[in-house]
């Protein structure tokens, strides 16, 4: 049997999320046009002759930052050195930039090996929706932020910029993107997306947790008695009081690692990762 790795497109794209939702990681149903279009190169596939049999996203950003995810080998391959293989051409494709996952708790001394160190944890945390709440004259659909504004707000949590994977990101079908605006500025801003099971928020990005819990409100009601799923960095410990103050439970929690020193974004103002496949 040959065994080959090559770049893939979109649609071969849609066999690794489909191999995410098996695993359990629940992706987003319309994700896909968003993380091709940050990095079109970025994403790896293994063949075992033309099978597909192992999965990467290795996504590149201006200023040498990089990002892996989407790291699957289907059961009845494993342990066979193929995803290994793949991890190698993903690293390689990445170089000298520093490479940031969020890797699940289980394979942390494995990243280790390679030379990622851990940052902190991220935890999801499940609930449900909500039928009413006041609504707050501050949040405005975030089509009417300017998009130059809401890059700049961004680079205080990201750090690259992003900009081709949040014009599709934030216009999502069925999905609800939201800003805070007040006095004419711009303090917080989200999303929540519909997934496999139920709907994922991410991200929710905000100055203070009153702004971030006005939000949350908000993206609450959408989805209704839906369940609804948020990313919390653990090191944010009023995100952490947000999740639990809606009676949300923490599902699991994966490591994030890098290989070089440790981005500086304001940590505090992340009440929600915006994915763990992209950062």
């Amino acid at each position: 049997m040959k065994y080959s790795i090559r770049h893939i497109n979109q649609k071969e794209l849609e066999t690794a999320i489909e191999w995410a939702a098996t695993e359990g990681w629940n992706p987003g149903l319309y994700d896909a046009d968003a993380f091709d279009a940050m990095d079109p190169q970025g994403y790896f596939m293994g063949y075992v002759d033309n099978e597909p049999v192992a999965s990467i996203s290795a996504v590149s950003y201006p200023g040498q930052f990089g990002f892996l995810g989407f790291y699957i080998v289907k059961p009845e391959y494993r342990g066979k050195g193929y995803g290994w293989k793949l991890w190698q051409e993903a690293m390689k494709y990445l170089n000298s930039h520093n490479v940031g996952l969020d890797g699940v708790v289980a394979q942390q001394e494995n990243y280790k090996k390679s030379g990622f160190t851990r940052a902190y944890a991220n935890i999801r945390y499940e609930g449900i929706g909500s039928n009413s709440v006041k609504k707050s004259k501050n949040i405005v659909p975030l089509s009417k932020v300017s998009f130059d504004e809401l890059l700049k707000y961004d680079r205080e949590v990201f750090p690259a910029d992003r900009s081709s994977f949040l014009k599709i990101w934030f216009n999502q079908p069925k999905s609800l993107a939201l800003g805070y605006i007040k006095d004419g500025k711009l303090l917080g801003f989200g999303m929540v997306r519909p997934c496999r099971v139920g709907y994922k928020v991410g991200p929710l990005f905000a100055d203070n947790e009153k702004i971030a819990e006005e939000l949350f409100q908000q993206f609450r009601v959408f989805v209704r008695k839906e369940k609804i799923y948020l990313d919390v960095p653990e090191v944010n410990k009023k995100a952490v009081f947000l999740a639990k103050k809606y009676k949300m439970v923490p599902m699991f929690e994966t490591a994030r690692m890098y290989t070089k020193e440790m981005p500086q974004i304001d940590l505090h103002k992340i009440f929600g990762v915006t994915t763990f496949e992209l950062g």
